[in-house]
């Protein structure tokens, strides 16, 4: 191989054309689009799958990952290549509006025998869906007795099976208020705090690619998908909003990522209610 080729001279050598390869198959798996300049996080993350199957270099890691047999790889991949950055309560407006604006009509309808689904959307290891929950509970200390549900999908299936262990380190703990980390949660005494029974029943957790299949089978009254379509290209960016609108009950909640905007024909159906908010209304489509 040319010198000239290589974007990396490492441990492994990592030429262009392996970049190229390991986007393009992020690309049609998830819809994540790598620019150049991802180079160095994909030669970092990358590095450690070669060490665990003792390869020599990312050619030979290409041919795997593009091979039949390489299905598995493909998805250790893509887990080590997602962003997971996180925490409970991350933007606190949109967990105010919730329960301020959309929780206090649902309480009264799921206690007359309602349907309430609420969706966290790339939910990474599990702090979205259960500030959700905890929100829920604020409200409603007895959720747990009705049709009441927070749906949390990733499409890493390690994330997956982290929020439903639902143990978190005291560094991560330390975001959830005092008073619900004591109501909610229980020490395990070596300074991890788990999720309790009344907690975790409120929340299901599911593995959901966004570019993929979508197997809903209602509507939800709010939604969560934040600071996960920055990573995908305009157009695929257009067709989430597209496919998650008409999810949404009229009046339901969308609540986006603070550099994420509503694009494409979802623009005419979700009309915004105060930062990255945004509201449902069929009504308003068929006037414009």
């Amino acid at each position: 191989m040319n010198n000239s080729d290589l974007v990396s001279e490492g441990e492994f050598n990592f030429s262009a054309a392996d970049f190229r390869t390991i986007a393009q198959i992020l690309l049609s798996e998830t819809g994540i689009s790598l620019g150049e300049n991802k180079v160095n996080l994909v030669y970092s993350r990358l590095a450690k799958r070669l060490r665990a199957l003792g390869l020599k270099t990312f050619r030979e890691y290409c041919d795997l990952i593009q091979s039949p047999s390489g299905e598995t790889e493909r998805g250790e991949m893509i887990a080590a290549l997602t962003t997971n950055v996180t925490r409970f309560f991350r933007e606190q407006h949109h967990f105010d509006h919730l329960k301020s604006e959309i929780l206090p009509p649902l309480v009264a309808f799921a206690k007359k025998g309602g349907r309430v689904r609420i969706w966290s959307a790339a939910c990474s290891s599990g702090q979205e869906p259960y500030s959700i929950a905890m929100t829920i509970l604020g409200v409603m200390p007895d959720a747990g007795r009705y049709d009441i549900k927070v749906l949390a999908t990733d499409i890493d299936p390690n994330m997956i099976a982290f929020g439903q262990e639902a143990i978190y380190s005291d560094s991560a703990a330390e975001s959830i208020p005092t008073a619900l980390r004591s109501r909610w949660f229980l020490s395990n005494g070596s300074g991890a705090f788990k999720a309790g029974d009344e907690l975790r029943g409120l929340v299901s957790f599911r593995r959901l690619n966004l570019i993929g299949s979508w197997p809903m089978s209602g509507r939800f009254q709010a939604i969560f998908c934040r600071n996960v379509v920055i990573y995908f290209d305009h157009d695929t960016q257009a067709k989430i909003w597209e496919r998650m609108a008409p999810l949404l009950e009229p009046g339901g909640a969308l609540y986006i990522g603070h550099s994420e905007r509503v694009t494409g024909s979802a623009e005419r159906l979700l009309k915004s209610e105060g930062i990255t908010t945004y509201r449902f209304s069929p009504k308003q489509a068929s006037k414009s």
